[in-house]
């Protein structure tokens, strides 16, 4: 069950439906997921999520999707690393790194991310999902893809260095290079997302995407 009401601008306070949208028809302002937190607090609790998988779904009730996740389930869950020296440096007793290194598939951050969109693409119906990315976004968007069985194109900027490639490349997306910079590429990206209805994690599915990140304050907590 989803606590999801909708999506709202977060400029000017336009609601939209629970959709693929990410900025605003009246102001252009970015889109964020809304909640129902009074039904949440009825249905969750610390006790219950401490019985739940190691994995970022142990948030589900504060996450936006509405059925079983079918990628991200070894993702999140990351250390808290001691940091002893560093916090002698800056004079602090007790410091601790979360240590997103280690994230699987692709021992980067954007594994959380990446997890959250996915899933809620595979509900909205997408056979295809995609991304603009220099690197990390890639990688994990290919690899979660190729978990969910899902074509998979991949937008970098021209003369992308080959170690930023080769982490996605495995997977097995279709790469496409632009001329271009980064900024020229999110661009495109967004046109094509209109033209052939596929899912982009950081463009019309970045309100879903961006709520991944706050996992690691959950798990922090």
């Amino acid at each position: 069950m989803s606590f999801v009401t909708g999506l709202q601008c977060r400029e000017c306070g336009q609601n939209y439906p629970q959709e693929p949208l990410h900025v605003c028809e009246t102001c252009f302002g970015p889109l964020e997921i809304q909640y129902d937190y009074e039904q949440i607090k009825k249905s969750i609790s610390r006790e219950k999520i401490a019985t739940r998988e190691h994995n970022l779904w142990r948030y589900r009730e504060l996450l936006p999707i509405d059925g079983e996740p079918r990628v991200g389930l070894y993702s999140g869950f990351t250390p808290l690393v001691r940091a002893q020296r560093l916090g002698a440096a800056l004079g602090v007793q007790q410091l601790y790194l979360k240590d997103d290194s280690v994230n699987h598939p692709t021992f980067s951050y954007k594994d959380r991310v990446v997890s959250v969109a996915i899933s809620k693409a595979i509900e909205f119906g997408f056979d295809t999902v995609s991304c603009a990315s220099t690197g990390n976004l890639a990688n994990s968007v290919a690899a979660h893809a190729a978990r969910a069985g899902l074509d998979c194109y991949v937008f970098i900027p021209d003369g992308l260095e080959q170690g930023k490639i080769i982490g996605s490349g495995i997977y097995g997306p279709k790469t496409v290079a632009i001329n271009g910079n980064y900024d020229d590429v999110n661009r495109l990206c967004s046109e094509i997302g209109d033209k052939y209805g596929w899912a982009f994690v950081n463009v019309n599915l970045r309100p879903y995407y961006s709520e991944g990140a706050k996992t690691h304050v959950f798990e922090i907590a």
